[in-house]
């Protein structure tokens, strides 16, 4: 080779990361005692994974889930599911549910596993909706399965891009139902934007069933029907399959007063079906009142961590801030362009902040970078007014 300088043109190194999927699902069952394992105790967990139905029955362990898991497999891929693990947690009875310290005992080395599966999005638990209700005095509900809600709410805040499929408690009505979801929205608001319940319960036939899985089976169809960015749609305005009538009927005015307390419910409309009539969080903020913009700002949260991951351990300095900044504008002009976020322009409902503002140098000797994003996600429409006059 001659002496000089040669120039080499390469390409330059690609840092963003595919897109995050948010209809990966995960269903939590359990397994009694008498149907354990040989050799597995108190936590320890099946794990299946499926693609259909069928891949249940052919696996050997199939027989030692309960009842309402096996039925709500059947419920997720008969409305359109396509991706799902189920885990059956070995438990005793139902009443190692019955305190905060044995939900968290004994649904602590579950967690380490959904940590590690970042692509799961949605949870859901239909087994949980049949422990036992009790009502004091005072007409107050309390379901054991609130302990174990409340440790999956905090966990789906923890992941970013996680969302949790409630179910009301067996046999809970009117008003000890809204008084129930009231006092559960107020406990630990913080968290509350990352689930939503629905109502009433399901009967296909004979059969009564909670609507969690059948709603995870609609979040995953709606999302894969619109593409990369089906996240952006609202689970709603869809029918149910595999459902022949409901628990309870409801009219369009007892529809509304359930929205308003943040009870999403289901409806029979005449040559629709059963179709779902909500899509709100169980949030007190306004911000995050819907089911769809949660979860938008929660998986545009994550692609920014994945595709951001690379300048961990790079150098801390003006250059590193100015590529961090040009990189998560980019992102977010892509998720403008598709529809996520609100605005006529580009960076009009959205900005980046990454410089000596938020990077102050105490900061800097720390070994941490901060980037600021402020974004407003689309929102969604729940009421079209027509009106309607006639005459002069």
């Amino acid at each position: 080779m001659r002496p000089g300088i040669v120039v080499q043109h390469g390409r330059l190194p690609v840092r963003s990361r595919e897109l995050v999927r948010c209809d990966v699902t995960a269903f939590i069952g359990f397994i009694l005692e008498d149907d354990w394992p040989e050799g597995f105790g108190v936590g320890d967990f099946v794990e299946i994974s499926l693609r259909r139905e069928p891949d249940l029955w052919e696996h050997p362990h199939w027989r030692q889930f309960e009842q309402a898991s096996l039925r709500a497999v059947h419920d997720f891929f008969v409305n359109g599911g396509d991706s799902l693990f189920l885990f059956g947690v070995c438990i005793r009875s139902d009443e190692d549910f019955q305190t905060p310290t044995s939900s968290a005992e004994i649904i602590a080395p579950l967690f380490d596993r959904l940590r590690a599966d970042e692509d799961i999005a949605v949870l859901a638990s239909p087994a949980l909706a049949w422990l036992p209700v009790s009502v004091t005095r005072m007409g107050e509900a309390h379901s054991d399965a609130e302990y174990i809600y409340d440790l999956l709410l905090i966990h789906c805040r923890e992941m970013n891009n996680r969302f949790l499929i409630l179910d009301p408690p067996q046999g809970l009505h009117g008003e000890l139902l809204t008084r129930w979801v009231g006092a559960f929205r107020a406990r630990e608001r913080h968290n509350r934007s990352y689930g939503a319940l629905y109502y009433p319960w399901l009967f296909e036939g004979e059969t009564i069933f909670p609507p969690s899985a059948s709603m995870a089976g609609i979040y995953a169809r709606i999302e894969r029907e619109n593409g990369d960015y089906g996240v952006v749609w609202p689970p709603a305005n869809v029918p149910l399959k595999g459902v022949t009538h409901l628990e309870l009927d409801l009219d369009f005015s007892e529809a509304g007063d359930l929205a308003e307390v943040s009870i999403n419910p289901l409806i029979l409309q005449a040559g629709r079906g059963i179709v779902v009539f909500g899509a709100r969080t169980l949030s007190l903020e306004v911000a995050y009142q819907f089911i769809n913009s949660r979860r938008v700002i929660s998986m545009i949260t994550e692609q920014l961590r994945r595709d951001n991951e690379w300048a961990v351990f790079e150098t801390n300095n003006p250059h590193l801030w100015d590529v961090l900044d040009r990189d998560v504008r980019y992102r977010l002009e892509q998720f403008w362009q598709a529809g996520l976020l609100a605005g006529d322009r580009a960076g009009e409902q959205y900005a980046v902040t990454c410089n000596t503002t938020n990077n102050p140098r105490y900061l800097l000797e720390a070994g941490q970078v901060n980037v600021e994003v402020r974004m407003r996600p689309v929102g969604t429409t729940e009421q079209i007014v027509i009106d309607l006059r006639l005459g002069g």
